[in-house]
């Protein structure tokens, strides 16, 4: 099998090339497969054709606008489950209304996102911290002696007492 096939996939759709190259390069860097598209209509295909782990979706996309891409994934058989991340340039609040419900990871504004920000956002839904295992103690097994008491050796009545040793001598 190929090391490739073995690194989770993401497809990013982003209109300004620079940007998408940015993350493109961070992302490959700490261990994930990365596809690029620069416009909506291209993208659908290659979510088609990849299914990929992630998609980071720009919402301002030519062609076909993000929250139509999203819309078009979600009612797909084959994209209803891929985990979408929105980096757009809009806030939130005047983004497209209904990507909430329409199954998305989250949604950051490109302005306020740091490359670090971005490899976490990514790390933190493909990698996910485990479910903390209950710590059960590891109990030894204990030895057991299968001996008369008075055959046992260097009982305190058998050993050898000590003496009292003046640690300050007189001088």
């Amino acid at each position: 099998m190929e090391q490739n096939s073995l690194r989770q996939k993401i497809v990013i759709l982003e209109d300004n090339v620079a940007l998408a190259e940015i993350y493109k390069a961070r992302l490959e860097i700490i261990g994930y497969t990365c596809i690029m598209a620069s416009d909506g209509e291209s993208g659908l295909r290659i979510i088609e054709k990849e299914l990929p782990d992630l998609v980071l979706l720009d919402m301002m996309m030519p062609v076909i606008a993000g929250d139509e891409v999203l819309k078009q994934v979600r009612a797909s058989s084959w994209g209803a489950d891929i985990p979408v991340y929105v980096i757009s340039n809009l806030n939130e609040e005047d983004a497209p209304a209904g990507l909430r419900e329409l199954g998305i990871e989250g949604y950051s504004v490109k302005a306020n996102l740091t490359n670090d920000q971005i490899d976490r956002i990514v790390d933190g839904i493909l990698k996910p911290i485990p479910e903390p295992q209950p710590i059960v103690p590891r109990v030894e097994p204990v030895a057991v002696v299968d001996a008369p008491v008075e055959k046992i050796e260097n009982t305190p009545a058998q050993m050898p007492q000590q003496t009292e040793v003046d640690l300050h001598p007189e001088a």
